[in-house]
């Protein structure tokens, strides 16, 4: 479980990122990364499935378990690159990624956070 201090809740916060409009797209998975850091504040992230991605709560509800615990292993390791210069990152499940396993997961979240460009 991603700890409260790093999980992006308010709306406002989740709207403020979309305006942004800094993405990143890769196997099914959408990146949105929000305004930069001005001070030491912790970068905090959202995980977002549609219901239009999938009708079933329990389809849904992995993909965005999959995509969180995915971030939280690569935060722990510090393998995070340019996504810490960030406030907020908010990462979208689609259809295409319902069907990833674990490993792809990691990879395909991996690949989105080290191809954020500054």
């Amino acid at each position: 479980m991603l700890k409260r201090q790093y999980r992006l809740n308010k709306k406002s916060a989740f709207a403020a990122t979309y305006k942004v409009n800094h993405s990143y797209h890769s196997e099914g998975i959408t990146l949105f990364a929000g305004l930069r850091k001005k001070n030491d504040t912790l970068t905090r992230a959202g995980f977002v499935v549609s219901k239009k991605t999938h009708k079933r709560a329990v389809k849904r509800n992995r993909l965005r378990r999959l995509m969180r615990e995915s971030y939280r292993l690569l935060l722990k390791s510090g393998k995070l690159g340019r996504s810490q210069e960030y406030m907020s990152l908010i990462f979208i499940g689609s259809e295409r990624a319902l069907d990833k396993n674990f490993s792809q997961m990691q990879n395909i979240i991996s690949k989105l956070l080290e191809g954020i460009k500054c």
